[in-house]
Order: C-alpha cells, then sequence, then structure tokens
C-alpha cells in the first residue's frame, strides 16, 4: 500500500470481474452476456447518430429513457433513475440508504459486490446463509434490523424467489430498506416493479446488459417510491452529474422500444437453458434450477476448479468461484444452440 492511499482501502478485496482474455479465441461462457446482438433498431438509432453531438454533454437528467421506461413498466418517471450500469447504481443506493455501521443483510452466496460494498462504506455485513438446497428462506429475513439486498434471481445459483415471497419480506421490514437487484428476471420469474405503488421501501434495479444485450453500453436503471429516487439523485449530482453517455441513451430508448427482439432472444436464451439443463442432468451433473441466463453446476468427481481449468484449456470459458459451498460448482453462461453444443462436446469429453 501506498503511502498516498486512503487507509481504509488497505482492508478491502475488490471484486473480481470475469475473465476477458485476448491469448485466443473461446467460447465465452464466463460473465452471463448475450449471445445474441443488440436489437436491429439499436443499432440502426448507433449508426444514424451524429458524432457531432458527441461534443455536448448528455441530458443530466436522462429524460427521453425515463419517459420510454415509465411507459414500459406503467410508472412515472419520477419513480426512475438511471445510471451508468447496474453496479454504478447498487453503490449509489449503499452510499443513499445505509450510515457508517449500520447492518445490511444478504445471503452468504450471491452476487460478491454487495460485499465489497459493505466494507467499502464501513456497514455491518450480516450474511444468512442459504438453505442446503440454496434457497434463500423468507422467514429468515423476518424483521431484520437494517436493509436487505436480494438478488433475485440470485446469482450464482439463478435460483428465484416468488413475487409473494418478496411481498413478504418487504411486510416484516416496512423500516427498512429492501432492495431488489433483478439482473436476470428478464429470463424467469416475476418482477418485483408491480409492488412499488405498495410498498415506500421497495427500490429495484434492471440492467440493460443481460437480457437487451448491451453490456458493453453500460446503462442500467432503479425504478421505486419517487422518495428514494430523489436520494439516489441527489448521490448522483453530488458525484457526477453525467454518468449516462449520449449513446448509451439512444442505445436503450431504441432497446425499450424493440418489445419483438426482446422477447425473440430471451425466449431463445430460455429454450437453450431448459434444453442445456438436461443435457448436463443426463450426464450425471447436479443443476440448480435456473430462472437466469446462467446454470450453476456441480459434478460428483470432479471438482469445479478443476473442471473450470480443463475447460479452459480446452478453449471453454466458465466461471469458477473458490468460496466455501460452491467450491465445487461451475456457472455456465447460456450461450447460442451452436456453442452450447460445442461446450458440451468438450465437456463430455473431460468427464470420461
Amino acid at each position: 500500500m501506498s503511502k498516498f492511499w486512503n487507509k481504509h482501502l488497505c482492508g478491502i478485496a475488490p471484486y473480481t470481474p470475469g475473465e476477458q482474455p485476448k491469448d485466443k479465441k473461446y467460447i465465452k461462457l464466463n460473465t452471463n452476456e448475450c449471445p445474441y446482438p443488440p436489437s436491429p433498431l439499436v443499432i440502426q438509432r448507433i449508426h444514424e447518430y451524429s458524432a457531432n453531438f458527441l461534443r455536448l454533454y448528455p441530458d443530466p437528467e436522462t429524460t427521453g429513457l425515463k419517459e420510454a421506461l415509465a411507459k414500459t413498466y406503467n410508472l412515472q418517471p419520477q419513480n426512475i433513475f438511471t445510471g451508468n450500469g447496474s453496479d454504478e447504481i447498487l453503490a449509489f443506493a449503499f452510499m443513499s440508504f445505509f450510515n457508517k455501521g449500520d447492518k445490511v443483510y444478504f445471503p452468504d452466496v450471491t452476487y460478491s459486490f454487495y460485499t465489497v460494498y459493505a466494507a467499502f462504506f464501513e456497514l455491518d455485513e450480516q450474511c444468512i446463509p442459504l438453505d442446503n438446497n440454496f434457497n434463500i428462506r423468507v422467514s429468515d429475513y423476518s424483521s431484520c434490523d437494517g436493509g436487505i439486498i436480494i438478488a433475485n434471481p440470485n446469482a450464482p445459483t439463478g435460483i428465484c424467489l416468488s413475487c409473494s415471497e418478496v411481498e413478504t419480506i418487504l411486510k416484516n421490514n416496512k423500516n427498512h430498506i429492501v432492495i431488489i437487484d433483478e439482473a436476470y428476471i428478464d429470463f424467469g420469474g416475476e418482477s418485483a416493479v408491480r409492488l412499488i405503488p405498495h410498498y415506500e421501501n421497495l427500490l429495484v434495479i434492471h440492467t440493460f446488459s443481460k437480457s437487451r444485450a448491451l453490456a458493453g453500453l453500460r446503462l442500467g436503471y432503479a425504478l421505486g417510491h419517487e422518495n428514494l429516487i430523489r436520494a439516489l439523485e441527489c448521490v448522483k449530482f453530488s458525484f457526477n452529474s453525467y454518468t449516462v453517455n449520449n449513446l448509451s441513451l439512444a442505445a436503450g430508448i431504441a432497446a425499450l422500444e424493440d418489445v419483438d427482439y426482446f422477447n425473440e432472444i430471451r425466449s431463445k436464451i430460455v429454450a437453450t437453458r431448459n434444453k442445456t439443463q438436461k443435457e448436463l442432468e443426463s450426464l450425471g451433473f447436479m443443476v440448480l434450477p435456473s430462472s437466469a441466463n446462467f446454470i450453476f453446476v456441480s459434478y460428483p468427481v470432479i471438482d469445479g476448479k478443476t473442471l473450470y481449468s480443463n475447460l479452459k484449456k480446452q478453449g471453454v470459458l466458465v466461471r469458477y468461484f473458490s468460496k466455501q459451498r460452491i467450491e465445487n460448482f461451475i456457472r455456465i453462461t447460456i450461450g447460442t444452440d451452436t456453442e452450447m453444443s460445442l461446450f458440451l462436446e468438450v465437456l463430455k469429453k473431460e468427464i470420461r
């Protein structure tokens, strides 16, 4: 650590993103990216965009995108916050709704950025164990004395809570913020967005990275009571007024307009996921029930790290987490049918 560093940084283990190797061409099933290109309308809007406008700052209020999102979700623009990817919005939420030393509750197996944010903002992390089948027990979140954040579907397990289960958590924690991170909700399950008019403590966070194929443009949004949105706006305008660039705004609006393409590609991914799950089960893998664009699997006689390493040597990237309880699992992003067939061919050779 340099003498110039903030002393608080020495105790923080930063988030480790999925590999983006450049040494050779891989079948890339490790970062939950969409296997299909963005909507043709998105591509058209980007091509039509005048580069001359790049000299101008984007709309700090992101008015057009908020209006498009309000129409999509039957909300008002004041119920919507936009940001540079859902990770940025999560960081803003930790800044907006927690004070130093506050308790924050989330599962022991979940998106690892939550632990990083808890440490960075000096919160009291309260990890609640999933059950033996990797399910969230709703009863464990009854009358918590701090805020709650739940990825739904959960990552990396892919398992989803029902909307009624989310509502039970909200009812039992009316005096604390409940953040539902729905990065993967478009691939299964029911969004909690419909509960927003009834619960002032609910914040739902979405991303354009997965089901709308815009991971490279970094665009996310939060939906909630206008008092929560005002808090996020206060943090944003105290930090960086222009977090969403002009191209991302244009692309985001186009992606929302092209509903048919959105439904087409997510249906393809779900169908490929279900087919792949059955094939893996027939090979003897334990596959957790997924409502996401990935599946989380283990094999009885080969540990997760070995499977990950051997697949990488053969040009297939999956995700491995060296964490207690899940060290024997690998997470597999759902690619195209062709990519998944190639993956299965390689996998079968590894487990013979």
